[in-house]
This record gives structure tokens, sequence and C-alpha cells, in this order.
């Protein structure tokens, strides 16, 4: 844009100059012929005398194709000339030549009119000489200076812009570095920032690399926070809940026994709720900086299997695990897996009835697929694709304690690790068969 102003004004400002020069140029020679003319004027006895001289018109007809016009006016009359040429306005000084443009015969001229004394003492007079030619030169000569301004804009044109182009990659290169420096990172590098810039970009590079180390610290600290927080959260309710199981064995009177009863259901509501509101937080964490650690699935699963076996115990809910015999190799965050594959095997005892068993079985084919599959109520009518919205439930578990958060969390696990949660009613039965799929490395 700035460019093309540059090259217009320039345009306008060469033809402007080169305007006036060529007018300059026949004002000139105009001024010469007149004076030439009036040189060769003469006095003999009262009458004035011209023998026209030939240089005076012809170097005026040599520039061009212009026409040419004279007189020469003696106060009486016309000595020689077009009698209809007009003369000036006002009478000239003597020595100071008068310029005009007006029409005349259908075409523009330029006219100069100079006065010579001619005769001595009182009987000298002045004598006018005008000298006219058209103007047809002059805008050739125009027409010609604008193409040649415009030939020259245009390529001033085109060469600002390249240079500006040349100028505007030479100085976004450094920039464009720094982009790919970062852009090529990874959502959990958040080191310090070491492309190679210029001396102008290193205030923008450390305020990049002091804001990353900000993050860096708040992200740790967050995660330090959850940590915390799910263990000062849990344990404290645990706590309360073994002294209301108590309290409820000693009580006698049934409406008392009926309150403590809904107190301890109000307590594993808020310890299962606070617990697995933490651990998606912990989720949401986590993903952002993913870990890609190798793992044994099947050793990851029987941990898993075991710390839960007490709770299938007090139900007489039977965990067969359906294992290979080698390791399941894996490669992902092992604390966000285990996190999944926890939450599916708790939903599945939770929903179980009691005497029941609990299928954890692993398939290895183009994907890895871990399945939990269960004998319990199953989702009712609920809309299975809307199960992994968070604080989404079965349409026929209002009575048992739960948050909604337990496949959310499974989903949002699988699906950083590059894989998907399958939801199905369970073929075999009753029950649910709930499946992560991860790809094999």
């Amino acid at each position: 844009m700035v460019a093309a102003i540059l090259s217009v004004a320039f345009f306008v400002i060469v033809r402007s100059v080169a305007e006036q020069a060529a007018e300059s140029t026949q004002d000139d020679i105009l001024s010469a012929s007149a004076t030439a003319i009036a040189d060769s004027l003469r006095s003999e006895g009262s009458n004035v005398m011209l023998d026209l001289p030939y240089s005076a018109l012809s170097m005026l007809g040599t520039l061009s194709e212009d026409r040419v016009f004279y007189r020469v006016f003696t106060g009486d009359g016309t000595l020689t000339g077009y009698d209809d040429l007009p003369l000036p306005d006002r009478t000239p000084h003597r020595g100071q030549p008068a310029f005009a443009t007006f029409d005349y015969r259908g075409d523009p001229v330029r006219a100069v009119s100079v006065v010579r004394p001619v005769g001595t003492g009182t009987s000298a007079r002045d004598i006018i000489v005008t000298v006219a030619q058209t103007r047809l030169g002059l805008e050739q000569t125009s027409r010609t200076i604008t193409t040649t301004a415009m030939g020259v804009g245009a390529g001033f044109f085109l060469v600002a812009t390249g240079l500006s182009l040349w100028a505007a990659s030479a100085a976004l290169a450094p920039i464009e570095r720094l982009t790919g420096a970062v852009a090529r990172r990874g959502p959990h590098d958040l080191r310090p920032v070491t492309a190679d810039t210029p001396a102008e970009l290193m205030p923008l590079v450390n305020a990049l690399n002091s804001f990353m180390a900000r993050l860096r610290a708040s992200l740790l600290r967050n995660e330090d926070f959850i940590a915390e927080a799910a263990h000062r959260v849990r344990t404290p309710l645990a706590t309360v809940r073994a002294q209301a199981e108590i309290t409820h064995r000693k009580l006698n009177k049934p409406e008392h026994r009926r309150a403590m009863r809904e107190m301890i259901r109000a307590i594993d509501e808020s310890a299962r709720s606070a617990g697995q509101m933490l651990d998606h937080a912990m989720v949401k964490f986590r993903t952002d900086t993913l870990a890609g650690d190798t793992l044994d699935m099947r050793a990851l699963i029987g941990e898993v299997c075991d710390r839960l076996g007490a709770t299938a115990d007090l139900k007489d809910i039977q965990i067969v695990r359906n294992l290979p015999d080698e390791p399941i190799p894996a490669r992902g965050d092992g604390i966000l897996l285990q996190a999944a594959l926890q939450n599916l095997l708790d939903n599945a005892i939770k929903y179980s009835p009691e005497d029941s068993r609990i299928v954890v079985r692993v398939e290895q084919g183009f994907d890895l697929k871990v399945s939990i599959q269960d004998e319990g109520r199953g989702f009712g009518d609920a809309d299975l694709t809307r199960l992994k919205t968070r604080y989404t439930r079965g349409t026929n578990v209002g009575d048992i304690v739960g948050s909604g958060l337990g496949l959310t969390i499974a989903d949002e696990v699988t699906r950083a690790h590059g894989g998907r949660l399958e939801i199905v009613t369970n073929q075999t039965g009753v029950g649910a068969c709930i499946s992560l799929i991860l790809p094999r490395i």
C-alpha cells in the first residue's frame, strides 16, 4: 500500500515537473523568435520596415508539427502577419515578454508578445510583435513523459514491492523460527525456548520462557494439590463412616438406626463424589502432560483387581481374570490407566448383585481390548452414547450411590491414549460390558 502511494506520488511529481519544463522550453523558443523579429524592425522616414528573418520562424517549425502564427502591430494596423491574431490585453513593458494561452482557429495556442521601439526622438513608436504556436507538440511531449513516468512508476512499485516482501521475509524469519520451535513441542514440553533469535526478539523470548516457567510451577502445584486433597478428603470421610457403622450397630430404636443408615448413605455419596471429582481433575491435568511409559497391562489389571477384591468379597462377588500368562506390553500413563480400570471395576462391583461374577478379559488383536463384564442391572433404557457425559447415569440405578463420573473418567483416559471406550449390554445375559480399546505397540 505504501509502495503504491509512493509510486502514484512519484508519477504525479515527474509529470508535473516535466510539463513545466516542456512549457518553459516552448516559451523560451517563442520569446527568442519574437525577439528576433523585433530586432529586424527598422524605421525609414515615417515608415516601419521589416525584413522577416527566416530563422525566427524556422526555429519553431523544426521542433514539431505545430503551426506557427505571427503578427506585427504598429499601432495603426498590422504591418505583417495574421490580422486576427489577438494582441495582449495589456501592452507589455519594454524588454519583458508577455505570455498567454488561448484558442485560435480551433486549436489551443501559446503566444508571446514583445514591444520594441522603432524610430528616433519624438517620432519613435512602440511596435508589438506577437508570435503564437499550437500546443500539439507540447501535448505529445506530455503524453510521452506521462507514458515514461507511468513505466518508471510501475517499475518503482514492482521493485519497492519486491524489496518490501524481501525485507518483511527477512524480518519475520526469526519469528517464524521461534514459532516453529514452540509449535513442534508437545503439550507437556515447557522447557525454555533456546531458538536462535536476534537481539530485538530477546525480550519476547525471555517473557515467553518466564511465562512457561510460571505455568510449569502452577501445573505442578495443582497436581500436588489434587493428590493431597484426595487423600485429605477420603481419609476423614472413611473415618466418619467407620464410626457411623459402629454407632449403627449399637442403636436399638428403629428410627435411630434408620437415621444412621441415611447418614452412612450420605457419607458414602459424599466420599464417592469427592473422590471421583478429584480423580476427574487429576485426569484432566495429567492428559495435558501424558506420560509415555512402557507398561505391563497384565500386571496393571492384576493390581486393580487385588485392590478392589476386598470390596467384591463383601458382596460375595467373584472377579474372574481371563488374562494371558505372559506380560501384555502397552505404552501410556500408568496412573491414568489404573484410574480408568479402577472406576470401571468399581462400577461393576457396585451395580452387581450379591453372589455374582465379574469377568475381566483381555483380547489382543489389531488393538488391545480390556473388557469388564458384570451381571448387574445394565443401563435400563438409557441412551448409551450419553453415558460418557459427566454426571449422567443409567435410568435404573437411582437407589445406588454414584456420581456419574466413572465412565467419563474412563472415556477421557482412553481417548488421551488414542483409543476409545465401548459400552454395550451384556450379550450373554443381564448386566453390562465396558471395554477399553487401546492401540497396541
